[in-house]
């Protein structure tokens, strides 16, 4: 996808260049306020930007130069919103059956069934919208969506509205989607743990750009990024395995790769994969395995870089999986710490922050 678009509102603007992937699924992320809805909107087609091109595998949907400009129904692009928006009137089955019905046969990717079966919603055909539970109405949401056949599925912060418990219970439906259906998705949220359950690939956003594009654990690494990905807490993301809870004692314990360390108490099963997140400046860093102190993890690992970005000393080491500690340019000189040197990350418990179970 071709994203190419320069939009001026009082004072945000929006000025975006980037290429996201035209197949399997992409997440948005980004501080509210960064833009991101209104990128939607333009790849709706609900919002026209003052300049800009917009493409999808190679064909043209907007372009302000050449005077194209896709109306939204020729568009073939799903929206599931915060908010389901469904037709209070009519049924789930009517829902449902919306764009499905003005579709030709021909152009029909999917069938009521297939997507009943896939969403776990046959049973909801005959009610309407007030009698069901946020949950269900995301799904039917999100049914209505595929059964327009869709060339491109976009979902606004879909979980926003719900509770962690319902959260878990929509993630591995858009996950299915996902795997099942092959239809590319753009997922914008601003939990970068909703966005990690469905894809590692991921386009940051603030201020209105989108300042990279790839896998999150290489794009949170990258210089464009590194003043967001502070400002979040953001630096070190870690998907880990649970493997006991402790909870007279207060902590979780998980593995961090091959190393095990201790989490904040989370509601996971046994053997469940969660992401976990450290700022940068809660990383020490040590020449040898600390005794005698509180901290409990302990990562060993290799300086495999060093940077200094502003006032900032960000060492870069690789204990199974990278991690960043932010260290002052004394201690770098005083530790005498180059690349390649062996060095333990040291980290609190309460400085690690574990995001919502899936």
């Amino acid at each position: 996808m071709e994203l190419r678009f320069y939009q001026q509102r009082q004072s945000f603007i929006l000025d975006i260049d980037a290429t996201l992937p035209d197949d399997g699924a992409v997440g948005v992320y980004g501080p509210s306020g960064a833009g991101k809805s209104t990128l939607l909107s333009m790849m709706t087609g609900s919002i026209r930007p003052e300049t800009g091109r917009f493409s999808i595998g190679g064909e043209c949907l907007f372009d302000s130069a050449q005077g194209i400009n896709i109306p939204i129904h020729q568009r073939r692009i799903g929206m599931v919103f915060q908010d389901s928006r469904l037709f209070p009137h009519l049924t789930v089955q009517d829902n449902l059956n919306y764009g499905f019905k003005l579709l030709a046969p021909k152009d029909r990717r999917f069938n009521l069934s297939q997507i009943l079966d896939l969403l776990e919603i046959g049973h909801l055909l005959t009610q309407k919208p007030h009698q069901l539970s946020g949950g269900e109405k995301q799904r039917v949401a999100l049914g209505r969506a595929l059964l327009a056949s869709p060339r491109l599925l976009l979902l606004d912060e879909p979980l926003a509205s719900l509770d962690v418990r319902l959260k878990r219970q929509i993630l591995p439906f858009l996950r299915r989607i996902k795997d099942e259906t092959h239809t590319p998705m753009v997922y914008v949220s601003h939990a970068i743990d909703e966005i990690l359950y469905l894809t590692p690939q991921v386009a940051m956003l603030d201020k209105g750009k989108i300042l990279a594009v790839g896998a999150f654990n290489q794009v949170i690494h990258d210089d464009r990024v590194l003043a967001l990905a502070h400002s979040l807490g953001l630096e070190n993301v870690l998907n880990v395995k649970i493997t006991a809870h402790y909870p007279s004692q207060g902590y979780t314990a998980a593995m961090a790769g091959t190393q095990l360390i201790s989490i904040p108490t989370v509601d996971a099963a046994i053997g469940s994969e969660v992401s976990v997140s450290v700022a940068a400046s809660n990383v020490a860093l040590s020449l040898h395995r600390a005794e005698g102190i509180s901290i409990q993890n302990q990562l060993a690992g290799t300086v495999t870089s060093i940077r200094q970005v502003g006032s900032r000393v960000l060492v870069s080491v690789d204990t199974g999986a990278e991690l960043i500690a932010e260290i002052t340019a004394k201690a770098l000189m005083d530790m005498k710490i180059t690349q390649g040197c062996k060095v333990f990350c040291l980290f609190k418990t309460q400085g690690i922050y574990a995001f919502s179970s899936t």
